[in-house]
């Protein structure tokens, strides 16, 4: 008996039926679809995109080459090269993240002391070429810079919730 029931149903194809009976269902409801550039959908406070190297308000760095985010990353993208300064503070000379390899966990955001290091919000982002693929300390900074106004109205929203 279940064999010809399974015959039947082969035969009228039945499971094609039930598949155009769900598009129609959803055919005739209201449509979804976000024009991208034009329209943005909502994002996490939680989001985490491009990294970004943050500056004191007097313009000097805020990475003290303690090396922590290089060490808690667990892709290994982040390497750092740090020298003393004349004043005897130690600055990196050497700071690049690898795109390719980054994960986007935010484990180097947690690890650093003194907040330089940030995920931004921003994700819409291309690269031309493979070159593109490292970040460097003066894109990071640049990066810093461009969206430092964002990154401190995250960081004062942030305080609220701990």
């Amino acid at each position: 008996m279940r064999r010809l029931f399974r015959y039947i149903k082969d035969f009228s194809l039945w499971d094609l039926l039930v598949g155009l009976g769900l598009t129609g269902r959803y055919f005739f409801k209201r449509k979804i679809t976000i024009q991208y550039p034009e329209e943005k959908t909502p994002m996490s406070p939680r989001f985490r995109g491009i990294h970004a190297l943050r500056r004191y308000p007097n313009g000097e760095e805020r990475c003290i080459a303690c090396k922590l985010c290089e060490a808690v990353c667990p892709a290994l993208a982040i390497t750092i090269e740090a020298e003393p300064r004349e004043d005897g503070s130690r600055r990196t000379s050497l700071y690049e993240i690898d795109l390719f390899k980054c994960v986007y966990c935010g484990f180097c955001e947690e690890a650093c002391p003194v907040d330089a290091i940030v995920l931004t919000r921003n994700h819409d982002y291309h690269f031309e070429n493979r070159v593109e693929k490292t970040l460097t300390k003066e894109k990071l900074l640049m990066l810093g810079d461009k969206y430092e106004k964002q990154i401190a109205a995250d960081r004062e929203e942030d305080k609220g919730f701990r």
